[in-house]
């Protein structure tokens, strides 16, 4: 399946793609408190680990993005029988 043909591979329920949207404002606003407390710590294998643990919020925070830009909301089903 080529994204160009398929650019839309997944669907989720709208309550899901909320549930992300809070999960990666929620690892953006980490990673940002995080890059303030680095000024704060004083052992460099300490500020290593620091660094590594925001650069994995931020990469998993653009993993989520990408999914959900290549998802659509799937449509409720229908309260009557058609």
């Amino acid at each position: 399946m080529s994204p160009e043909l398929f650019p839309y591979i997944y669907e989720i329920s709208p309550r899901f793609r909320r549930s992300l949207e809070e999960r990666i404002a929620r690892l953006e606003r980490d990673a940002v408190a995080d890059e303030e407390a680095l000024h704060f710590l004083k052992d460099p294998d300490h500020i290593r680990r620091h660094r590594r643990m925001i650069a994995v919020q931020r990469h998993e925070a653009k993993r989520m993005r990408t999914f959900l830009d290549r998802s659509l909301d799937r449509l409720p089903r229908p309260l009557i029988a058609l």
